[in-house]
């Protein structure tokens, strides 16, 4: 469920502020339920980045049009293959917590 908040608030909201409002509230709830603070990072984050590139509000699509100079239309439908796949991401960082934490393990860092 808070993957489907998540999504539906980064297509309707700039990173930065969703991040500073969201994070107070979620991240007790989320602790609660047995998450790591590390993959919940990574959950956000994912979660705001494709919420960033999803029509019809997508900000970064509608800088890449006017970088590239192609109709908006026309990038939405070329990159819904990526949203797939940027949604299938988030599904194994969420219920995989290895993928996670393994960066944070080689650099030896506790978590």
């Amino acid at each position: 469920m808070i993957n489907a908040l998540l999504l539906v608030v980064g297509t309707f909201m700039e990173t930065n502020a969703a991040i500073i409002i969201l994070v107070p509230i979620l991240l007790p709830v989320v602790t609660a339920l047995g998450v790591n603070p590390v993959q919940f990072g990574l959950i956000m984050v994912l979660n705001l980045a494709i919420g960033f590139v999803t029509p019809p509000l997508g900000a970064n699509l509608f800088m890449a049009c006017q970088i590239s100079d192609i109709k908006f239309d026309d990038l939405a439908k070329a990159i819904l293959p990526w949203i797939l796949v940027m949604i299938v991401v988030l599904l194994l960082v969420t219920f995989i917590l290895g993928i996670s934490l393994t960066l944070p393990r080689l650099l030896k860092i506790p978590v």
